[in-house]
């Protein structure tokens, strides 16, 4: 995980803090909106790995929770197996469970309930398993073939948003950073809104550049005026 930093030599000096944005009820008094023309490289290749892909999530609780389950029920028929193997009587749940399945037909109500209950959790499990998980990491390019990076959305976001605010006539800016896409929402208070959108799109288009992922998000940007008070 990395995190923005200030460039060198800056000490003293104090940078714009962002603002965020409160949705509000009233109208606004002028907007522009556009998708900057920003086209992302293509994904950087890891030789024989291919394209860095996410990082797989350890998946500790389902894996916690399923060990648990399994390690219970196993022994309880274990235990009672042993039991009758030693002349005692089976226990009462396992007599009561091997007569309900001979008894209940198959289209029984409980019998369709429990089969799609084992369904859905054999489908869980089975999404875990081929999933990588860990959306909020976005994979940063390999310049080493034994090291992987990533970096945290909401630090991404920080970092769009820190460059944003750096414009002149821009008063505050929202940025929500996806996996595919950073949708960006700046209030201008000064300057012809379509001349602030174009410093935001070459602005922010080198500040993704300079994250250094491995697929780069689209930007779109999406400047407006303060809405009217009272």
């Amino acid at each position: 995980m990395s995190e923005p930093q200030g460039s060198e030599g800056t000490e003293g000096t104090t940078r714009p803090l962002p603002v965020v944005e409160k949705a509000t009820g009233t109208g606004t008094l002028d907007q522009n909106a556009s998708a900057a023309a920003f086209d992302p490289p293509p994904p950087v290749l890891d030789g024989e790995n291919g394209a860095n892909g996410r990082f797989w999530s350890a998946r500790r609780v389902p894996a916690a929770v399923v060990a648990v389950l399994l390690l219970v029920l196993a022994g309880a028929f274990l235990y009672d197996v042993v039991a009758v193997r030693t002349d005692r009587s089976a226990m009462e749940w396992r007599r009561e469970l091997a007569r309900q399945l001979a008894e209940r037909p198959l289209d029984d109500t409980w019998v369709l309930v429990g089969a799609g209950v084992a369904v859905a959790l054999g489908l869980w499990l089975v999404v875990l398993a081929t999933t990588p998980g860990l959306r909020a990491v976005l994979p940063m390019t390999r310049t080493h073939p034994d090291v992987r990076a990533g970096l945290d959305r909401e630090a991404a976001a920080l970092a769009l948003r820190d460059r944003a605010m750096e414009i002149s006539g821009v008063q505050s800016v929202g940025v929500r950073m996806g996996r595919r896409r950073a949708d960006v929402r700046a209030v201008s208070h000064f300057r012809d809104l379509d001349d602030v959108r174009a410093d935001l799109d070459d602005v922010l288009a080198e500040a993704i550049r300079g994250l250094g992922l491995s697929r780069p998000p689209a930007l779109s940007v999406h400047v407006r005026r303060p809405g009217r008070k009272g």
